[in-house]
């Protein structure tokens, strides 16, 4: 696979570095990059990076029971619930059903295999077979450290649309891996990309998914609205932190290749 393969977004390069924060991260990571090699590197960045944020989780759940026991935004919930029943009519409330079940345990682990498969066939890259199921993984691991964490009950069964969900509603898995697997698939898509314009069509199209996704979980009664924001917060962060990890990676197999083909 060429050096160069996914290096950039449009015109932008995405082995340069030109934040602070970004210098600081390639120079932090260079001595584990020339030890273990830029696979296994970003393996273990991604790694060590969702245990981390499976752990602030659960940390910042405390923070979130005590915004929603005061009120806060919390106080978008029951009238979001209130609009959803309103809404509700059989036909639709058969179709939501069965688009809200693309995005459940066994929709989406398809859904995602498929893909990834696809591309990394199409691609031959093993980037697709790396990145997917890390960033699953990683959504899980917070969606379980969040319900472990705090426990929210559900909105009433009775406002809910069969069949009913009985575990804890915060925060809401079905987003929370719907944002981040359309996001992994955008990224990986419009890395290879060239117009603009098909660019900016892939990006709107995951997040008309992530959303829908969401939003489809509300309506249903099966969550919170606030479990649904909350989610797509996580998805974002965890979004950042894989494809940080994957830029680095870039970063330091083009600096490999060129030390290679151009020894000093």
């Amino acid at each position: 696979m060429p050096a160069h393969q996914d290096q950039y977004v449009g015109p932008r390069d995405l082995t340069r570095w030109t934040t602070p924060v970004g210098r600081f991260l390639v120079r932090r990571i260079r001595p584990l990059v020339r030890w273990v090699g830029p696979h296994t590197a970003l393996l273990l960045i991604i790694g060590i990076g969702g245990g981390i944020a499976a752990a602030l989780t659960a940390a910042s759940a405390e923070v979130y029971e005590s915004v929603v026991e005061a009120d806060g935004v919390a106080a978008l919930d029951q009238p979001a619930l209130n609009l959803a029943v309103s809404l509700r009519q059989d036909w639709l409330n058969a179709f939501i059903t069965g688009y809200t079940n693309i995005g459940g345990p066994i929709g989406m682990p398809i859904l995602a295999i498929l893909i990834m498969v696809f591309l990394a066939v199409s691609r031959r890259s093993w980037s697709p077979v790396i990145l997917l199921p890390a960033a699953a993984f990683g959504s899980l691991l917070m969606t379980v450290a969040g319900k472990d964490a705090i426990g929210r009950l559900r909105p009433p069964v009775e406002l809910a649309v069969p069949p009913y969900e009985s575990s804890p509603s915060f925060p809401s898995g079905h987003s929370l891996n719907a944002l981040v697997i359309a996001g992994i698939v955008a990224y990986l898509l419009v890395l290879r990309q060239r117009r603009k314009r098909t660019r900016a069509l892939t990006i709107t199209l995951a997040v008309l998914f992530a959303v829908t996704m969401g939003l489809s979980r509300v309506f249903l009664g099966h969550h919170w609205l606030t479990d649904v924001l909350v989610a797509w917060t996580l998805g974002i962060a965890w979004l950042a932190v894989v494809i940080t990890a994957h830029r680095l990676f870039l970063t330091f197999r083009l600096h490999r290749t060129a030390v290679r083909d151009h020894p000093v």
